[in-house]
């Protein structure tokens, strides 16, 4: 972030965080999603702060957070509330929108669980204390981010495998075991809408191609054990040698 505010600085640019697997996370003291000019969150189902779906966009700049409320609900200048509480009776369009609210429930929820944020972010830094310390010296495979300096929300625990290990036959062993293993994430630029509509191919980013083939990501979530981490561990172990 460092580098790329310096960057932002230099030509004029905003810097829009996508923070979506960062709540609760910091970097160089200060919190994820408010070091840029506006940071984007989701409470999608499987991220550290649940309500289900949707998610939230925040910003020091009032104006802004104002153009994003309104964006949020068609671009209407008033919304349903104004005209519960009275204050009209009909309502005007200033510009283009979208249906993008959250409910009142899924807030609720939200409410809930960011109570539990800190809670949850610390058991889950707890388990991949354990994942660490299980999977060193297990040859053939990497974890990457150990020297990282800050205070990261942990929400995935990816790890990297060597080039000769065939990872889609690892993946469909540790299933054989009710493992559920994930990839993040395929190479953007080589999904079929920006090979099409920007004419990306395959070699353009040699690097982040190479670690998409060898990225596999363990499971993590607060409800998980020590003794979770350990047999998951030890069937990927057997996984390996087979």
């Amino acid at each position: 972030m460092h580098s790329i505010l310096g960057i932002a600085e230099r030509y004029g640019l905003y810097v829009v965080e996508d923070a979506a697997h960062a709540p609760g996370s910091e970097y160089q003291g200060r919190m994820c999603g408010l070091i840029g000019d506006m940071g984007c969150f989701s409470f999608f189902s499987n991220k550290n702060l649940v309500t289900g779906e949707g998610g939230m966009v925040v910003s020091r700049n009032k104006e802004w957070g104002e153009r994003v409320r309104k964006m949020r609900s068609h671009g209407m200048e008033t919304l349903s509330w104004d005209k519960y509480r009275g204050h009209l009776s009909s309502y005007d369009i200033g510009e283009l929108g979208y249906n993008y609210r959250t409910t009142e429930i899924q807030s609720a929820l939200g409410l809930v669980q960011l109570r539990k944020l800190d809670r949850n972010n610390k058991k889950r830094k707890r388990l991949v204390e354990i994942y660490q310390r299980e999977l060193q010296g297990i040859e053939g495979i990497s974890i990457p981010f150990l020297k990282f300096k800050g205070n990261p929300s942990y929400h995935l625990f990816p790890i990297l495998l060597a080039p000769s290990i065939n990872r889609n036959r690892v993946m469909e062993r540790l299933k054989d075991f009710g493992i559920q293993a994930s990839i993040h994430y395929p190479p953007v630029h080589l999904f079929s809408l920006y090979r099409n509509q920007f004419g990306y191919k395959k070699g353009d980013l040699p690097k982040t191609e190479e670690m998409s083939q060898r990225e596999m990501t363990l499971p993590l979530y607060p409800l998980m054990g020590t003794d979770d981490v350990k047999w998951i561990v030890k069937k990927l172990k057997e996984t390996m040698r087979c």
